[in-house]
């Protein structure tokens, strides 16, 4: 009865958000190896958590600036999937709504209004240099024109089968993506 009540108050989805407010705070705090712990451990023991882009997005930062490229290459990518417009506001670009599916809260443009990262912070600037590089290398932009182009293509399906097929394609992103990391570690 009491979980209900809270959860219909709202509580239970705030307490839940708590979990990764340290992140950011280790960010601040240029603690990169506390950091990537402390992510790696809230990955470990929420695992049917949906991480938000944020969250995603500190992450391959601490991986970067632990000297785990290959990783950080992979949670940029995680982090385009959780959110595609995260980039461009990353890099101040001008955010262009796709008229795609978005199902999560994480998804929708108005998600990057919070998002309080830039390129032009003097802490990332070793990330920011590398990042920049990383979003134009043929491996980034394959995954961000294949993902965003079955969002687009799944709006409009109407076919059960491709619609099933098309819902997976991040699934299929994402196991390929861990596929990479075990043949280059």
């Amino acid at each position: 009865m009491f979980e209900t009540e809270m959860h219909q108050l709202g509580y239970i989805e705030d307490i839940e958000e708590l979990r990764y407010l340290p992140s950011a705070v280790y960010l601040k705090l240029q603690d990169y190896q506390r950091g990537l712990e402390y992510n790696q451990w809230v990955a470990e023991n929420f695992v049917d958590d949906c991480e938000p882009p944020d969250f995603l997005f500190e992450w391959s930062v601490f991986l970067f600036m632990n000297g785990k490229i290959k990783e950080a290459e992979v949670k940029l990518l995680e982090t385009f999937l959780s959110n595609t417009y995260v980039i461009d506001k990353f890099f101040g670009r001008p955010i262009t709504p796709i008229d795609k599916t978005e199902y999560s809260e994480f998804e929708h443009v108005e998600f990057v209004e919070k998002f309080k990262y830039s390129f032009d912070q003097d802490d990332l600037a070793p990330f920011v240099k590398w990042f920049t590089e990383f979003e134009q290398s043929e491996m980034f932009r394959s995954v961000a024109k294949r993902f965003v182009k079955s969002q687009v293509l799944l709006k409009v399906e109407v076919d059960p089968e491709m619609i099933y097929y098309l819902t997976r394609v991040d699934f299929q992103i994402l196991n390929e993506l861990k596929e990479y990391l075990a043949k280059t570690t």
